[in-house]
């Protein structure tokens, strides 16, 4: 096989303050763009872009480091980084935000490195679609669309944002969004037509992320569900869609193709990498995580959906 190819996000990078029935945590490594590059690490190259305040710890930018992903694009500004702070339900069923404070995010406008312009595959994770627009605009200077661009969202840009997020949708391949969102955004109440109405919007892939009820892929070979693995002691799930991206988009860099079977892998990749994040809080559980483990928990989720034929 082929070297990975790289691939780019663009999101936040924050401090939360998380408090479970585990326990609480406060200023830890959080932010979208955190989730997913760590967790895509460990399959392929990550590029990141995002944004710091001077405050940001460097024991934070040395988990990058650690994991080789190139924060060329990590810009450390005057001022306070982005924070949020949240607490769960004991069972996980609600989430309550305590406070944000967009703080130097309020003032980012992504800038892409000259020599990531042509980035084969990209992540727009969850922020404003005028600006996830331009960095597309940034990866086609060169005259060369990227192979693959997925791009986050959610019922904030759904419902402010509306128009700038429809002219997004039609440059991009694939969107995640979870299950209220793509009621919202589709005006249907049945998951498969909010799909359907969605991937007429202009992606061909959406995929439906669903919680510890998995996630729904719906693409041009049809339907795929991918489990959520039942993990028995959830501490922290704050970065489980961010990193089921993660490695959904570190499988097809990976692989160097966007097949359905690909995709289809890719799912359960993003899956196996979700089920970590959620064991410890923050990024914790992703600094004792090694391929091998990885091999070991996507074999399991191939066991737990594994079913023989059958004629009747």
């Amino acid at each position: 096989m082929s070297s990975p190819s790289p691939l780019l996000v663009v999101g936040s990078v924050g401090l939360d303050t998380v408090e479970t029935r585990v326990g609480k945590r406060a200023d830890v490594l959080g932010g979208a763009a955190s989730y997913f590059s760590v967790a895509a690490s460990f399959l392929a190259p990550v590029r990141l872009t995002g944004i710091v305040g001077t405050d940001f710890p460097e024991a934070h930018t040395k988990l990058f480091e650690a994991h080789a992903v190139d924060l060329a694009g990590l810009e450390r500004v005057p001022g306070k980084t982005f924070r949020w702070s949240g607490v769960y339900a004991k069972d996980f069923s609600t989430r309550t935000t305590l406070d944000t404070q967009l703080n130097v995010f309020s003032d980012f406008r992504p800038k892409l490195p000259g020599a990531w312009t042509d980035s084969p595959y990209v992540f727009l994770a969850n922020i404003d679609p005028a600006l996830q627009f331009s960095v597309l605009e940034q990866t086609e200077k060169a005259g060369k669309k990227p192979k693959f661009v997925a791009c986050d969202t959610m019922n904030f840009w759904i419902e402010g944002k509306r128009p700038d997020l429809l002219k997004l949708l039609q440059r991009v391949d694939m969107l995640l969004l979870n299950d209220e969102e793509a009621r919202q955004l589709s005006g249907e109440a049945n998951l498969p037509a909010a799909a359907r109405a969605i991937r007429a919007l202009g992606p061909r892939a959406v995929v439906i992320k669903r919680g510890d009820a998995g996630a729904l892929l719906f693409h041009e070979g049809g339907v795929f569900a991918a489990p959520a693995f039942p993990i028995e002691n959830v501490v922290d799930p704050t970065g489980a869609g961010d990193s089921f991206g993660g490695g959904f988009m570190g499988w097809i860099a990976r692989q160097g193709d966007t097949s359905p079977a690909t995709i289809r892998t890719a799912m359960i990749m993003g899956s196996v990498l979700a089920s970590f994040s959620v064991e410890d809080f923050s990024l914790e559980r992703f600094k004792r995580l090694d391929l091998g483990q990885i091999r070991e928990r996507f074999a399991a989720f191939a066991d737990l959906v594994h079913f023989e034929k059958i004629k009747l």
